[in-house]
Protein backbone atom coordinates (compact mmCIF):
# COMPACT_ATOMS: atom_id res chain seq x y z
CA UNK A 1 0.00 0.00 0.00
CA UNK A 2 1.22 3.37 -0.93
CA UNK A 3 2.51 5.83 2.01
CA UNK A 4 0.17 8.22 3.12
CA UNK A 5 2.12 11.64 2.68
CA UNK A 6 1.52 14.43 5.98
CA UNK A 7 0.26 17.76 4.66
CA UNK A 8 -0.19 19.64 7.80
CA UNK A 9 -1.99 20.12 11.08
CA UNK A 10 -4.59 22.39 12.43
CA UNK A 11 -5.35 23.67 15.89
CA UNK A 12 -8.93 23.65 16.89
CA UNK A 13 -9.75 26.05 19.43
CA UNK A 14 -10.89 24.13 22.87
CA UNK A 15 -10.26 20.73 21.27
CA UNK A 16 -7.56 18.31 19.49
CA UNK A 17 -5.35 18.95 16.42
CA UNK A 18 -6.39 17.72 13.09
CA UNK A 19 -4.38 16.51 10.80
CA UNK A 20 -4.24 16.30 7.28
CA UNK A 21 -2.97 13.31 5.11
CA UNK A 22 -2.71 12.61 1.13
CA UNK A 23 -2.52 9.15 -0.14
CA UNK A 24 -2.72 8.87 -3.97
CA UNK A 25 -5.44 10.82 -4.71
CA UNK A 26 -7.29 10.36 -1.72
CA UNK A 27 -7.11 12.48 1.52
CA UNK A 28 -8.05 12.19 4.68
CA UNK A 29 -8.71 14.00 7.47
CA UNK A 30 -7.10 12.41 11.05
CA UNK A 31 -7.67 12.94 14.92
CA UNK A 32 -5.25 10.55 17.07
CA UNK A 33 -5.78 7.55 15.21
CA UNK A 34 -9.52 8.17 14.43
CA UNK A 35 -10.08 9.10 10.54
CA UNK A 36 -12.59 11.68 10.81
CA UNK A 37 -13.39 12.22 7.07
CA UNK A 38 -11.92 10.80 3.78
CA UNK A 39 -12.56 11.50 0.16
CA UNK A 40 -12.99 8.39 -0.42
CA UNK A 41 -16.65 8.32 1.67
CA UNK A 42 -18.81 11.21 0.35
CA UNK A 43 -22.54 9.33 0.31
CA UNK A 44 -23.73 10.27 3.50
CA UNK A 45 -22.38 13.52 3.51
CA UNK A 46 -24.35 14.39 -0.08
CA UNK A 47 -27.21 12.15 1.31
CA UNK A 48 -27.52 15.14 4.10
CA UNK A 49 -27.80 17.89 1.41
CA UNK A 50 -29.95 15.63 -1.48
CA UNK A 51 -32.44 14.31 1.67
CA UNK A 52 -32.71 18.01 2.95
CA UNK A 53 -33.70 19.30 -0.43
CA UNK A 54 -36.38 16.51 -1.14
CA UNK A 55 -38.13 17.92 1.77
CA UNK A 56 -38.07 21.31 0.94
CA UNK A 57 -38.96 20.76 -3.25
CA UNK A 58 -41.90 23.44 -3.27
CA UNK A 59 -39.91 26.32 -1.49
CA UNK A 60 -38.70 29.22 -3.18
CA UNK A 61 -35.33 31.23 -2.49
CA UNK A 62 -33.67 28.68 0.12
CA UNK A 63 -31.28 29.74 2.41
CA UNK A 64 -29.57 27.29 4.36
CA UNK A 65 -27.15 27.11 7.17
CA UNK A 66 -24.37 24.06 6.85
CA UNK A 67 -22.12 23.97 9.66
CA UNK A 68 -19.31 22.57 9.23
CA UNK A 69 -17.32 22.42 5.76
CA UNK A 70 -15.52 19.06 6.23
CA UNK A 71 -14.65 17.98 3.04
CA UNK A 72 -17.38 20.37 1.41
CA UNK A 73 -19.04 17.13 0.32
CA UNK A 74 -22.21 18.47 2.03
CA UNK A 75 -22.13 22.33 0.12
CA UNK A 76 -21.23 20.81 -3.29
CA UNK A 77 -24.56 18.66 -3.49
CA UNK A 78 -26.27 21.59 -1.61
CA UNK A 79 -25.22 23.68 -4.71
CA UNK A 80 -25.78 20.81 -7.19
CA UNK A 81 -29.64 20.79 -6.09
CA UNK A 82 -30.28 24.13 -5.15
CA UNK A 83 -31.50 26.58 -7.93
CA UNK A 84 -29.54 30.33 -8.24
CA UNK A 85 -32.08 31.99 -5.95
CA UNK A 86 -30.72 29.66 -3.25
CA UNK A 87 -28.47 30.99 -0.46
CA UNK A 88 -25.69 28.65 1.63
CA UNK A 89 -24.24 30.20 4.71
CA UNK A 90 -21.32 27.90 5.71
CA UNK A 91 -20.12 28.24 9.14
CA UNK A 92 -16.27 26.78 9.74
CA UNK A 93 -14.57 27.50 12.85
CA UNK A 94 -10.77 26.20 12.18
CA UNK A 95 -9.14 28.49 9.33
CA UNK A 96 -7.06 25.64 8.26
CA UNK A 97 -9.98 23.58 7.07
CA UNK A 98 -10.45 26.50 4.77
CA UNK A 99 -6.93 27.00 3.72
CA UNK A 100 -6.83 23.53 2.49
CA UNK A 101 -10.02 23.39 0.62
CA UNK A 102 -8.17 26.07 -1.42
CA UNK A 103 -4.89 24.69 -1.23
CA UNK A 104 -3.64 21.16 -1.24
CA UNK A 105 -7.37 20.00 -1.86
CA UNK A 106 -8.70 22.85 -4.27
CA UNK A 107 -9.22 19.95 -7.04
CA UNK A 108 -11.68 17.81 -4.66
CA UNK A 109 -13.09 21.66 -3.78
CA UNK A 110 -14.03 22.03 -7.07
CA UNK A 111 -14.79 26.02 -6.53
CA UNK A 112 -17.97 25.39 -4.29
CA UNK A 113 -16.21 28.09 -1.80
CA UNK A 114 -16.64 30.83 -4.80
CA UNK A 115 -19.66 29.93 -6.08
CA UNK A 116 -21.82 33.30 -6.03
CA UNK A 117 -24.62 31.85 -3.36
CA UNK A 118 -22.20 30.91 -0.49
CA UNK A 119 -21.35 33.21 2.40
CA UNK A 120 -18.24 32.00 4.42
CA UNK A 121 -18.41 32.79 7.95
CA UNK A 122 -15.48 31.88 10.02
CA UNK A 123 -17.40 31.17 13.66
CA UNK A 124 -18.65 28.58 15.53
CA UNK A 125 -21.88 27.63 13.94
CA UNK A 126 -23.66 27.51 17.55
CA UNK A 127 -22.69 31.20 17.33
CA UNK A 128 -24.74 31.61 14.02
CA UNK A 129 -27.66 29.57 15.37
CA UNK A 130 -28.06 31.16 18.20
CA UNK A 131 -28.19 35.13 16.22
CA UNK A 132 -30.72 34.17 14.16
CA UNK A 133 -34.60 33.67 14.18
CA UNK A 134 -36.44 32.32 11.85
CA UNK A 135 -33.63 32.86 9.70
CA UNK A 136 -33.45 29.86 7.82
CA UNK A 137 -35.02 27.22 5.74
CA UNK A 138 -32.63 24.57 6.33
CA UNK A 139 -29.87 24.12 9.50
CA UNK A 140 -27.56 21.41 8.30
CA UNK A 141 -25.11 20.13 10.56
CA UNK A 142 -22.16 18.11 10.37
CA UNK A 143 -19.43 18.98 13.38
CA UNK A 144 -17.30 16.43 14.70
CA UNK A 145 -18.54 12.79 15.15
CA UNK A 146 -22.22 13.79 15.51
CA UNK A 147 -23.68 13.98 18.66
CA UNK A 148 -21.48 12.11 20.70
CA UNK A 149 -18.24 14.49 19.67
CA UNK A 150 -14.62 13.82 19.78
CA UNK A 151 -13.08 16.81 18.61
CA UNK A 152 -14.05 19.81 20.91
CA UNK A 153 -15.91 19.36 23.84
CA UNK A 154 -18.21 22.50 23.02
CA UNK A 155 -19.58 21.30 20.12
CA UNK A 156 -21.68 19.02 22.74
CA UNK A 157 -23.66 22.65 23.40
CA UNK A 158 -25.20 22.07 19.98
CA UNK A 159 -26.43 18.62 20.49
CA UNK A 160 -27.88 19.63 23.68
CA UNK A 161 -31.97 20.86 24.68
CA UNK A 162 -31.01 23.77 24.58
CA UNK A 163 -28.71 23.98 21.20
CA UNK A 164 -31.89 22.20 19.63
CA UNK A 165 -33.97 25.08 21.30
CA UNK A 166 -31.74 27.68 19.63
CA UNK A 167 -31.64 25.91 16.38
CA UNK A 168 -35.76 25.15 16.39
CA UNK A 169 -35.95 29.16 16.50
CA UNK A 170 -33.66 29.73 13.97
CA UNK A 171 -35.70 27.64 11.62
CA UNK A 172 -38.09 29.74 9.60
CA UNK A 173 -41.83 27.42 9.76
CA UNK A 174 -41.52 24.64 7.99
CA UNK A 175 -37.43 24.56 7.79
CA UNK A 176 -35.81 21.33 8.11
CA UNK A 177 -32.54 20.61 10.90
CA UNK A 178 -30.94 17.88 9.62
CA UNK A 179 -28.23 16.64 11.54
CA UNK A 180 -25.09 14.02 11.13
CA UNK A 181 -23.89 11.42 13.17
CA UNK A 182 -20.94 8.75 12.50
CA UNK A 183 -23.16 6.31 14.91
CA UNK A 184 -26.68 5.78 16.23
CA UNK A 185 -27.58 7.96 19.65
CA UNK A 186 -30.40 6.72 21.31
CA UNK A 187 -30.32 9.22 23.49
CA UNK A 188 -29.88 12.38 21.33
CA UNK A 189 -32.90 10.69 19.44
CA UNK A 190 -35.28 11.17 22.42
CA UNK A 191 -34.01 14.39 23.12
CA UNK A 192 -34.59 15.43 19.34
CA UNK A 193 -38.23 14.18 19.58
CA UNK A 194 -38.81 16.31 22.58
CA UNK A 195 -38.11 19.64 20.63
CA UNK A 196 -41.31 18.86 19.16
CA UNK A 197 -40.63 18.53 15.54
CA UNK A 198 -41.41 15.93 13.29
CA UNK A 199 -38.14 13.58 13.02
CA UNK A 200 -37.22 11.11 11.02
CA UNK A 201 -34.10 8.64 11.57
CA UNK A 202 -32.19 7.69 8.30
CA UNK A 203 -29.31 5.10 8.07
CA UNK A 204 -27.17 5.70 5.05
CA UNK A 205 -23.35 3.93 3.89
CA UNK A 206 -20.44 6.05 3.59
CA UNK A 207 -19.83 5.82 0.53
CA UNK A 208 -21.70 6.91 -2.53
CA UNK A 209 -21.69 3.38 -4.05
CA UNK A 210 -24.02 2.11 -1.21
CA UNK A 211 -21.45 0.45 0.73
CA UNK A 212 -19.28 0.96 3.52
CA UNK A 213 -20.11 1.30 7.13
CA UNK A 214 -23.95 2.96 8.14
CA UNK A 215 -23.90 6.40 9.19
CA UNK A 216 -27.22 7.98 10.78
CA UNK A 217 -28.73 11.30 10.00
CA UNK A 218 -32.26 13.00 11.93
CA UNK A 219 -34.31 14.91 10.12
CA UNK A 220 -36.46 17.00 12.19
CA UNK A 221 -38.94 19.68 10.55
CA UNK A 222 -40.54 22.24 11.99
CA UNK A 223 -44.15 22.86 11.71
CA UNK A 224 -45.42 25.35 9.25
CA UNK A 225 -47.84 28.24 10.65
CA UNK A 226 -51.01 27.06 11.33
CA UNK A 227 -53.56 28.62 8.77
CA UNK A 228 -56.12 30.93 10.13
CA UNK A 229 -59.31 29.80 9.53
CA UNK A 230 -61.86 32.52 8.22
CA UNK A 231 -63.87 34.61 10.74
CA UNK A 232 -67.81 34.04 10.29
CA UNK A 233 -69.30 37.47 9.35
CA UNK A 234 -71.73 38.61 12.22
CA UNK A 235 -75.10 39.45 10.68
CA UNK A 236 -76.59 42.33 12.11
CA UNK A 237 -79.60 42.56 14.27
CA UNK A 238 -82.55 44.42 12.77
CA UNK A 239 -84.71 46.94 15.20
CA UNK A 240 -88.08 47.79 14.70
Amino acid sequence: MQPREYIGTAEVPGGQPLTLYRRGRDFMIVLDNNELMSSRMSGSEEALANMTCQRLLSRKAQHWLIGGYGMGFTLRAALAALDATAQLTVAELVPEIIAWARGPMAELAAGCLDDPRVRLIDDDVANVIAAAKGQYDAILLDVDNGPDGLVRQANDRLYSAQGLSAAVAALKPGGVLAIWSAAPDAAFARRLAQTGLAVDEVRVRARSNGKGPQHVIWFAQRKSRPQQQPQPKQQKSRHR
